[in-house]
């Protein structure tokens, strides 16, 4: 399986973007109300896994506040992680249970250059494996840091709300459900994604995503 399409500039996301709004108007109205749509590329590595951990179920800001902590603290490298004791993460804002996941991938000494060029399926499936890293937390990766195109993430709540105001649904859809709303949005889920995420931004003022 192919790595397929990678987004590199706001120019692929715009090309997506058009696409998606010519496939559904209202994806084309919510484009009116949201603007361009950023681009999101984040580096890949260590560090933008420990972001991710980092930001699971909490909000946008404290996941902010975290990661600056531990950045000023210099605690985002593999190495630096697991010389730190358990204390000394847990005084940065870390749960006990993300300091278990924060080592877990530290000790699992991921080859994040071969990563780039594997098919996404394999690139969730490598993630996966590491305590504490989840399919959303795989697929954010995958969208962000390695720039993949066709990458959606159904298990997030702010896509989930935002899928429900803009296709007008009764109830906010369930991660099966909206992974096979998205189907109709390939070859371009991410950028689907990052439009939901930006219409989460307009209907409820508020971030979705960091």
């Amino acid at each position: 399986m192919a790595v397929g399409r990678i987004i590199e500039t706001s120019d692929c996301v715009a090309e997506g973007a058009a696409w998606l709004a010519a496939q559904d108007a209202r994806f084309a109205r919510a484009l009116e109300q949201t603007g361009p749509l950023p681009l999101r590329l984040r580096p890949d590595g260590f560090a933008q896994l420990l972001s991710a951990i980092v930001s699971q179920q909490v909000s946008v800001a404290s996941a902010n506040a975290i990661w600056t902590r531990l950045k000023d603290a210099r605690m985002t490298e593999p190495r630096k992680i697991m010389w730190a004791s358990d204390e000394d993460l847990r005084a940065l804002g870390l749960s006990r249970q993300k300091v278990r996941y924060a080592r877990a991938l530290a000790e699992a000494r991921i080859n994040y250059g071969a990563l780039r060029d594997a098919p996404t399926d394999e690139v969730i499936a490598t993630l996966t494996e590491v305590s504490g890293i989840g399919v959303w937390t795989a697929e954010i990766y995958a969208m962000f840091s390695l720039g993949r195109a066709d990458v959606f993430a159904p298990g997030d709540l702010a896509l989930q709300e935002a899928a429900r105001i803009l296709f007008d649904l009764e109830a906010r859809p369930k991660e099966r459900d909206l992974r096979q709303m998205a189907e109709d949005w390939a070859p371009w889920r991410s950028v689907a994604a990052r439009l939901l995420w930006a219409y989460y931004r307009v209907a409820k003022d508020r971030e979705g995503i960091r």
